[in-house]
């Protein structure tokens, strides 16, 4: 047994994935293997001869990878990344003995006792450049430090991080997303240049100004975005006093909606619960900024429609990391709709058209947009918070939480009428102009404005009259 999960063991962390090295074939005997446990055999690497079981769902283990020793153990780890996963030990003293005794010729016991992630050998970047992203997940994941010397080596390395396959950059970069301290993550890949390779509209965001409201320029506020949703979402209270005061009022607001936590524990592909998807889209909700910046004529710098057009940039740098296309759109919508909550309720409590129409624009991501706002007003204000606006930020996503919750009119209003009825009383034929009338129904009727088909049918009826007297 190799790698991380004598790694996690040692750490004492919850692992369900083993690594095994074979004296043997490992196709030949992961076929073996499957038929005893019942498992799904999948071949990894026909050449390479890697395979792996995915184990039947319940058990504490969900899959095995077997891979060729190579020589000896020792000569195997030596191939490895980084010291704390060339580790490991012989499954018959697994079996046997109580504490079995761990081969660990690269010291990675001693860097796990130290919490360092440290490079086995310079030449391992080279041979996998996504071990350079991988260095950075784990110190997230792990809350280690880097090695001095290997930062020195993966900085000069962080170009050959573009060979790397799209989607084996974009898991790594959702594991980071999905921990606890995804900021700092961010923040040493920024320093070692792997975010530029990554994702380079946010790293043109550095040194881009922003109005006096800002306490950061457009990066920072970024990933300060961000550190907010580490905090806020996280399920341990922050040791930091400010973060755990806003943690626990956050967390007083959400009691009475259970659902919330729920939803973001939601999985999305890769592997990965909703949290890290909003935390890509905290990440990217200003890269427009750059190229929307203006100067009024009183000297006021504006970024008119940098929600807009940075929601389409996002969108674009999530295809290119190859995110299906449900992460895309929920990704566009929450960067195009960051500004929503706070708009729709500038003059009191939103209206139940106001309502409607967020509800429809956000879609699957309503939800997720509300949190964006507020990770965006802490992230705008920074030490300066005012807590009076904070807690008036807090009602209005609570208030805007409870008719989604309770107002199923305002997500999913009843059919009063459907496309043919329009087209039948009304003498239509199937086009756009349907669509509209329709979505104007649904409008008023979320609005309580229509509630039988009939002032339906009537409604639509005087929404084509008016068009016909503006044409």
């Amino acid at each position: 047994m190799v790698g991380g999960f004598v790694r996690d063991a040692l750490l004492g962390r919850e692992s369900h994935d083993v690594d095994l090295a074979v004296a043997g074939d490992p196709l030949s005997l992961g076929r073996r293997l499957a038929d005893v446990l019942a498992g799904h055999f999948v071949t990894l690497h026909e050449e390479h001869k890697a395979a792996r079981i995915v184990l039947p769902d319940g058990g504490a283990i969900h899959s095995l990878d077997l891979l060729p020793l190579r020589l000896d153990i020792e000569a195997d780890l030596a191939q490895r990344d980084f010291t704390i996963n060339a580790m490991a030990a012989r499954i018959e003293a697994l079996v046997a003995e109580r504490r079995p005794s761990i081969i660990d010729p690269c010291g990675g016991r001693r860097d796990l006792d130290e919490g360092i992630v440290r490079m086995v050998r310079p030449e391992a970047f080279g041979a996998d450049p996504l071990r350079l992203l991988r260095a950075v997940r784990l110190c997230a994941e792990l809350g280690f430090a880097l090695d001095p010397q290997t930062a020195a080596v993966m900085a000069e390395n962080a170009p050959i991080l573009s060979q790397v396959a799209p989607e084996r950059q974009r898991d790594e970069l959702m594991r980071i997303l999905a921990t606890s301290r995804a900021a700092p993550g961010l923040r040493l890949a920024d320093e070692l240049g792997l975010l530029a390779v990554l994702l380079p509209e946010v790293a043109a965001t550095k040194g881009e100004e922003q109005p006096k409201e800002h306490h950061w320029d457009v990066f920072d506020h970024s990933l300060e975005t961000v550190a907010a949703l580490d905090a806020l979402l996280g399920f341990e209270k922050p040791a930091d006093g400010r973060w755990a005061r806003l943690w626990g009022e956050l967390g007083g607001r959400l009691e009475e909606f259970p659902a919330v936590r729920e939803h973001f524990q939601e999985g999305v592909s890769q592997g990965c619960n909703r949290v890290a998807l909003l935390k890509l889209a905290a990440l990217l909700h200003d890269i427009a900024k750059p190229e929307t910046r203006t100067i009024d004529d009183n000297g006021r710098m504006r970024f008119f429609g940098h929600a807009r057009a940075g929601a389409l940039m996002a969108a674009a740098a999530a295809r290119r990391l190859r995110f299906g296309g449900a992460e895309v759109r929920e990704v566009e919508a929450m960067v195009r709709e960051h500004l929503r909550p706070l708009q729709i309720a500038q003059d009191g409590p939103p209206s139940r058209r106001a309502l409607y129409r967020y509800f429809r624009d956000t879609g699957e991501a309503a939800i997720d947009v509300l949190f964006l706002s507020l990770a965006d007003h802490l992230a705008t204000v920074g030490p300066r918070l005012d807590w009076d606006d904070w807690r008036a930020h807090l009602g209005v996503v609570s208030f805007i939480l409870a008719q989604r919750f309770q107002e199923e009119v305002l997500t999913s209003p009843p059919r009063l009428v459907t496309g043919h009825d329009l087209m039948d009383a009304l003498g239509l034929a199937p086009g756009p102009l349907v669509g509209r009338l329709l979505a104007t129904v649904h409008e008023a009727q979320a609005a309580g404005e229509v509630t039988t088909r009939e002032q339906a049918l009537a409604l639509a009826r005087q929404e084509l009259e008016r068009m016909e007297v503006r044409l």
